[in-house]
């Protein structure tokens, strides 16, 4: 999902599956079909369907076909009536990505089987994890909210692991001193996730013709979308913004330019020093466009961030692991939170210009996580050659003190933090975890599954 096509929606590949020779209640199906038809043109994805049912292996290659011409993003498989299972080892060979098997209900009248939908998707799954190969299910009636809900994460998790696979991932200057873990390897990434990692020194980012080298219109012009923002000050000024916004265009420069999917960027200690500025104000705002960034060089906790807004979580972030007790975590940071997950100006924690709480530099966004707001504390790395997940649900609370930078205080469920600490620590989990608002675990141990990642 390069920069390019950040905002672009999901197309379904949708092909019913059949057999040659007509069983069960084919009116029942063809009714069925009719149903799920119409209801994913109502869904927020766009929709290509072959023109003929995919009954043998010919008419599957030719679906599939038809598929990949399209440029689809996801295969929906559907079986109204119980289709041919030794088409599924084709599926396999033809769409190398995850695919999701919807099966649909029998008609609750008579005494007659009148689909075995479920049966069929239960012999096509049963193949397709035998063959290691990816996938997700659906089962109910298309008007049903609850299946319409399953169809929805299905898709996107689908969609994920396919866009995975070619996405790009850059790292601006390396991993932070002595926080080894966060550093990135291309070779392990791409075995792990298949993704394309590209690496940039500090010195490419500030002297590169269309990083930092923008005119002086072009630096006003962003100026006052920050100031239309309607952030106060704290200990900052506007005097501060100009070379803020360059930092954020620089960066965003990089996103577009570079077609990167996913980036991080080392900002301490060497940016405030050579640079005059921190880039927590741009790294806010890109996280709040909906862009997968890291600070500290962050390579997994960029691509955990790629990874909640692909599945629609929406904005991350990146926070460290301050202090905890049996109930409750304290998640604090320098500040670079998106402001969207924070109250609006005006109110008490709402984002602020600032300096930042050490090295006494601009421009950072001081502020608190809203109270009461549902939670999902998140995380891939990788360790002993493989990527490991890890996500608790929770909420947040009134913090116990203000600190300067980001704050927030999250209260856990059904989780000790204490035991989880310990647990992702000896699985080697790095400095950062991802914060999302809402409740998101159950939908992130289904991406778990189907990339093959260890759960912790």
């Amino acid at each position: 999902m390069t920069s390019d096509t950040r905002n672009k929606r999901l197309t379904i590949g949708l092909i019913f599956v059949g057999r040659r020779r007509p069983g069960f209640d084919m009116q029942w199906g063809r009714q069925m079909e009719e149903r799920v038809r119409r209801r994913l043109h109502e869904t927020p994805f766009d929709v290509v369907e072959p023109l003929d049912k995919a009954v043998d292996d010919p008419s599957l290659r030719l679906a599939i076909a038809a598929c990949k011409e399209s440029d689809v993003d996801v295969l929906v498989l559907l079986q109204t009536t119980m289709a041919d299972g030794r088409l599924a080892p084709s599926v396999a060979q033809l769409w190398p990505d995850p695919v999701v098997l919807w099966a649909t209900p029998e008609k609750q009248e008579g005494d007659m089987i009148s689909s075995c939908s479920l049966v069929g998707l239960h012999a096509w799954a049963s193949t397709l994890r035998q063959m290691e190969h990816g996938f997700e299910l659906v089962y109910g009636d298309p008007d049903a909210a609850g299946t319409q809900k399953r169809l929805d994460e299905a898709v996107r998790l689908a969609a994920t692991v396919r866009r995975l696979r070619s996405a790009r991932l850059g790292v601006i200057g390396g991993q932070a001193p002595g926080f080894l873990a966060m550093g990135a390897d291309a070779f392990s990434v791409h075995r792990g996730v298949g993704v394309q990692l590209q690496t940039f020194s500090l010195v490419e980012f500030a002297n590169t013709d269309g990083s930092l080298a923008f005119s002086d219109d072009e630096v006003a012009a962003d100026v006052a979308k920050v100031k239309a923002l309607g952030l106060e000050h704290k200990d900052a000024s506007d005097d501060d913004l100009p070379m803020a916004s360059r930092l954020y265009l620089a960066m965003r420069w990089y996103m577009d330019n570079e077609r990167l999917d996913a980036m991080c960027i080392r900002c301490w200690p060497e940016m405030p020093n050579t640079l005059g500025q921190w880039p927590y104000l741009g790294l806010a705002r890109l996280a709040d466009e909906g862009r997968a960034v890291a600070c500290e060089g962050d390579a997994d906790g960029a691509l955990s961030a790629w990874v909640g807004e692909s599945l629609g979580m929406g904005r991350c972030y990146l926070s460290d692991w301050l202090e905890h007790d049996d109930q409750t975590i304290t998640l604090w940071h320098g500040g670079a939170a998106p402001p969207s997950l924070s109250p609006p100006p005006g109110q008490p924690g709402a984002p602020r210009i600032a300096r930042h709480f050490n090295v006494a530099k601009p421009a950072v966004l001081e502020a608190t996580i809203r109270e009461n707001m549902p939670v999902t504390l998140f995380r891939l790395w990788r360790c002993d050659g493989v990527y490991h997940l890890t996500a608790r649900e929770g909420e947040t609370i009134k913090p116990r003190r203000h600190l300067m930078g980001t704050n927030a205080l999250a209260r856990l469920a059904n989780q000790d933090p204490r035991e989880w600490f310990e647990d992702l620590c000896h699985a080697g989990m790095p400095h950062h975890v991802a914060v999302f608002a809402g409740h998101h675990a159950a939908l992130l141990r289904r991406f778990a599954r189907m990339t093959g990642m260890k759960v912790v």
